[in-house]
């Protein structure tokens, strides 16, 4: 089915408003648990989970950090932009998108631990991507960034944090 909207992505998929932003739904979690009792996961996490991530223009999803690791598709729509913050501090900023002439690319991994956040490119009406998360994500090892504390950690980045921050 190729989709004309946003809203028709929205409807077909299912999607549901997400915490940080966005319609989201997701498709697939292991049954298979990473045992317990080790490292930065003491009671256990799916071995993988997948979601569709849906963006509208003028939308964002706000600074956050997981855990795991987050693979990021592009699907459909306009590019997308997400920004890393690694905890040296540097900022990298990945284009997601159809356009490798324009430095897009189709996939993109976000490491465990960075804060990150995600825009539309400007001019874009919606960008359609999913994310794949391992070990898989759960909503006990997300942390939405509190604004004042990122922008303290960060100086450097401080207009972007402002901006892609909600509280």
């Amino acid at each position: 089915m190729e989709h004309r909207n946003s809203e028709s992505i929205v409807d077909y998929y299912k999607l549901l408003p997400h915490p940080e932003g966005g319609y989201y739904r997701e498709t697939y979690r292991s049954d298979a648990l990473i045992g317990t009792g080790a490292g930065v996961f003491p009671e256990g996490r799916a071995y993988g989970t997948a979601i569709y991530f849906l963006l509208l223009q003028h939308d964002f999803s706000a600074f956050h950090r997981i855990k795991s690791d987050e693979i990021w598709h592009f699907y459909e729509g306009g590019p997308l932009l997400v920004h890393v913050i690694d905890p040296e501090g540097t900022l990298t900023t990945i284009r997601l998108g159809r356009n490798a002439g324009a430095g897009e690319t189709f996939q993109a991994v976000v490491p465990a631990g960075c804060w990150f956040a995600s825009e539309p490119v400007a001019g874009t009406d919606f960008a359609f991507v999913g994310c794949t998360v391992a070990p898989g994500f759960d909503f006990a090892d997300f942390e939405l960034a509190e604004r004042a504390d990122l922008c303290d950690a960060y100086p450097d980045h401080r207009e972007l944090i402002s901006r892609l921050s909600r509280y």
